[in-house]
């Protein structure tokens, strides 16, 4: 065999072993991340599923509750319970929504006031991401930062196939 043809099969070999091992990171951030966040719906006397949905409602709101049940992957009966839990927490209020064809339709919206309870709590590792972030060139974090829009994007992908099939 030719070192050209050896070279050749090494490269995709530390090629094959580095993919494996940023999806096996990726695995781990994710199960880190979801310990994290479940501390923190802890001591938020919330759901996981709540804080799922908070999360949401800031982020995207104001939502419509089928919009984010769909948003969820949650079925639009299980949402009313979340809401309410949300709304008697004081996180959420639910408002007819003015655009809206149907009169009688709402609208969920996060209380602006509660957010500095989640960034309290999400703020060391926010700081630590900073720290990281510091680490890595504007160009390294465009990139990153694609990098994971990507993964969303399949993830989203495989989540759709599977609820289809």
């Amino acid at each position: 065999m030719s070192s050209v043809a050896s070279s050749g099969g090494d490269a995709a070999r530390r090629r094959r072993r580095s993919i494996v091992a940023l999806k096996e990171s990726l695995r781990d951030l994710r199960n880190q991340l979801s310990l994290l966040n479940h501390q923190v719906s802890a001591r938020l006397a919330l759901k996981d599923v709540d804080l799922d949905c908070l999360e949401l409602i800031a982020r995207h709101g104001p939502l419509s509750p089928s919009a984010l049940a769909r948003g969820a992957g949650l079925h639009p009966a299980t949402m009313t319970g979340i809401l309410d839990r949300l709304q008697k927490g004081g996180w959420i209020v639910r408002e007819r929504d003015p655009d809206a064809a149907d009169r009688r339709a709402i609208a969920v919206r996060a209380v602006p006031g509660r957010n500095g309870e989640l960034f309290r709590l999400y703020s060391g590792m926010n700081a630590a991401l900073d720290e990281i972030c510091e680490e890595y060139s504007e160009a390294e974090l465009e990139l990153i930062a694609d990098f994971l829009r990507r993964a969303r994007s399949a993830g989203a992908a495989a989540t759709g196939d599977l609820a289809n099939s």
